[in-house]
């Protein structure tokens, strides 16, 4: 399986500080934001990852992460000129991906918790289909949603509904096998101009391929978008460090662990 980080956008809920510096190079705690999503990647055992970002921005990614032989993985680049939806990434990386199943993450996606490498584990091994990782939420109408049937099975993937019928989100992890690409390259701009995760992940659930993972109580998801979520991930991160002394989103931890 392939790994892709996008860490495109400008940003702008979190302007002024924006301005000069991507996003996920902003500190979180103790360490980059991207570190937090590449260390995901790295726990599902993938060793072959591509960083797309803003032609501005990847000599920075260089600077920051170099060519990933630290932490015994390979990281490649690659420039999205302008943020044209998620799924783009994926049309980008087609020659990155080639005939592997691919893991896309947001560069400023955060996740931890009890039970968590399990799920990784389950979805690093996906080799047909699509996983969405979910996440239950107390604002529904800010994410794209789930919704389910009386057994529990997917029906839709909603974005931003108005009068959600679910409360599970779709928190910016998102596992396909190697028709991702084709599949992303089909689709139509929405009517903001962009090629939408939700309609690539509306195709899988069409062709009853779609699997939802959903992240329990003992796992924590949070959006890192603006400053007050920026602020209570950085909390959430310092309360863990220095009550149980584990450190979360770091590389090095994660490379020696699965011995890479």
């Amino acid at each position: 399986m392939r790994g892709i980080v996008l860490s495109g956008g400008r940003g702008t809920r979190l302007y002024p500080a924006t301005k000069a510096v991507s996003k996920q190079l902003i500190p979180l705690y103790d360490k980059p934001m991207v570190y937090y999503p590449l260390s995901t990647l790295m726990q599902m055992g993938i060793r072959e990852i591509l960083v797309v970002t803003t032609p501005e921005d990847e000599e920075r990614y260089r600077q920051l992460l170099g060519d990933g032989g630290q932490w015994g993985i390979h990281i490649s680049y690659c420039r999205q000129p302008r943020p044209e939806g998620i799924a783009q990434a994926l049309v980008l990386g087609r020659d990155f991906i080639k005939d592997r199943s691919v893991a896309l993450i947001l560069g400023d996606n955060f996740i931890h918790g009890d039970g968590l490498f399990q799920s990784l584990g389950r979805a690093g091994g996906l080799t047909t289909g699509a996983i969405n990782f979910a996440y239950r939420v107390s604002d529904p109408q800010r994410y794209g949603i789930v919704e389910f049937d009386a057994e529990g099975r997917p029906l839709r993937v909603v974005e931003k509904p108005t009068k959600p019928r679910s409360n599970w989100a779709v928190i910016g992890l998102y596992v396909y096998d190697q028709r991702a690409s084709d599949f992303a390259a089909e689709l139509k701009p929405s009517a903001r101009g962009e090629l939408e995760i939700t309609d690539l992940n509306q195709r899988y659930l069409d062709l009853g391929e779609l699997r939802i993972e959903k992240l329990g109580t003992g796992n924590a998801w949070l959006d890192t978008g603006t400053h007050d979520s920026w602020l209570e991930a950085c909390h959430y991160v310092q309360t863990i460090f220095h009550r149980q002394g584990q450190m979360i989103g770091c590389p090095e931890e994660v490379a020696y662990r699965s011995n890479f």
